[in-house]
């Protein structure tokens, strides 16, 4: 497996794992016992999946002329 396909698939589950984190903090705030650092590291999970999705971007157009294989 190569680097870049090594790259594509961290970038996704860590992707994943960022959204899914942020989800269960939201809904823990929501709750009857929420409280606001449960809306921060929401944010912040939210802002991590943003910014793993940009640097994926940016390594896929760097590794360009590579392959996947």
């Amino acid at each position: 497996m190569s680097l870049k396909a090594v790259h594509l698939v961290f970038v996704t589950l860590l992707t994943a794992l960022a959204l899914g984190c942020g989800a269960w903090k939201v809904r823990a705030y929501c709750s009857e016992s929420g409280r606001m650092t449960d809306l921060v590291w929401a944010g912040m999970s939210f802002l991590a999946a943003v910014a793993v999705v940009v640097y994926g971007r940016y390594f896929l157009k760097k590794l360009k002329a590579i392959s996947f294989v």
